[in-house]
């Protein structure tokens, strides 16, 4: 399976498995994770999540193999597809904690920034590595970014495409703990007992009023994701960069 689920003391532990694609997510993946998450919302046995991975990368993003696509109604879709799996995270009635190692980037910083609380091995490193391959960040990055970060900062992630380290991300804001790689699994598994042991019905209250302050909400900013993201697709930088990555080049942008 390249989703693992197991349970463990009211913990929910969902595992990304395709390690030797950096855990790239594929369109299979995106739809197990909106089940496995929405199905965790009515089950009275799950009161924290961890989410987490197999291998040396936390996620590597969307599979850059299967994006180059020029048919506007069908990148729609696939864009829904990955908003339904981010709304899942994000809307959990229940803590969810990341932890994360190694590269956590482009639709993986997402999906990280989706979740309540993250925790990074000290290898961790995080991009918003979008304009590469000529497209806009999604799965909600700039709405997740200008909550944490403010305006400028999210800006400068999202304009240089730079790896953050670690400590820098928690410096930041954008992550909450910095552990040794090796204990990585402890630190989380020790805070998620912490919270399943506690009064989950009040954060899940509290989580609600956390998402009340913004605006827009993810839900509208998602939208205009998609319709930028859907223009961004059929152009010839996106076309590009696709190729150079399968390519193993630097790609030539022209800026159309």
């Amino acid at each position: 399976m390249v989703i693992d689920y197991k349970l463990e003391n009211n913990i929910a532990i969902v595992t990304l498995n395709r390690p030797d694609k950096l855990n790239a997510l594929t369109d299979e993946m995106y739809n197990r994770l909106t089940e496995l998450f929405t199905q965790f919302q009515t089950d009275d046995n799950v009161r924290t999540v961890i989410l987490t991975s197999a291998g040396r990368a936390f996620c590597a993003g969307s599979d850059v193999t299967t994006m180059v696509n020029t048919n506007l109604a069908a990148g729609r879709a696939r864009m829904q597809t990955r908003h339904a799996m981010i709304n899942a995270i994000a809307n959990l009635e229940k803590p969810v904690i990341a932890a994360v190692r190694g590269a956590v980037v482009g639709i993986g910083f997402s999906m990280a920034m989706a979740c309540d609380l993250i925790v990074a091995s000290d290898n961790a490193k995080f991009s918003q590595i979008f304009k590469k391959i000529g497209l806009v960040p999604d799965g909600g990055s700039i709405f997740f970014l200008v909550q944490r970060l403010g305006v400028a900062r999210a800006k400068e992630l999202v304009y240089t495409a730079r790896m953050l380290p670690a400590e820098e991300a928690r410096e930041w804001g954008i992550i909450n703990r910095v552990v040794p790689d090796a204990e990585l699994e402890a630190n989380a598994l020790a805070l998620a007992q912490e919270m399943a042991g506690s009064a989950t019905f009040a954060l899940a209250l509290a989580k609600k009023m956390f998402q009340a302050m913004y605006t827009p909400t993810l839900e509208v900013q998602l939208e205009q994701e998609n319709l930028c993201q859907a223009i961004a697709k059929l152009t010839d930088d996106h076309i590009e960069g696709v190729t150079a990555f399968k390519e193993k080049r630097a790609a030539v942008f022209k800026g159309r």
